[in-house]
């Protein structure tokens, strides 16, 4: 399931408002991809893949209170890729449920 980082950190991207990775992080459970908690290592090593492709651009906001931090919004490009997830994931949510009918059919 760590795959399934990146498609979450781009939707949640552009679902909302430029937000910092501890953001993230708490909302990515919401998005029901996965039932296991992702750790902030997975998603700041992903923001950073991310930004590297040109999928996010990141900027300090140091306009609250503490230290400042990381902002990230998602690129025109990190759209494109997340539509080209959306294909992928709908193809594989297809062979998924196959799989399972045909594990159901053994028994």
């Amino acid at each position: 399931m760590y795959r399934m980082v990146e498609p979450t950190v781009l939707y949640l991207l552009a679902t909302g408002k430029a937000q910092y990775g501890y953001e993230l992080m708490e909302k990515a459970h919401e998005t029901g991809l996965t039932d296991s908690e992702i750790d902030a290592g997975a998603i700041y090593r992903t923001l950073s893949a991310l930004e590297e492709n040109g999928y996010v651009i990141s900027r300090w906001d140091a306009g609250t209170s503490g230290p400042a931090r990381h902002v990230y919004e998602i690129t025109q490009a990190g759209r494109e890729h997340l539509a080209e997830w959306a294909v992928l994931l709908r193809r594989l949510g297809t062979s998924m449920t196959q799989f399972a009918d045909a594990c159901d059919n053994l028994r």
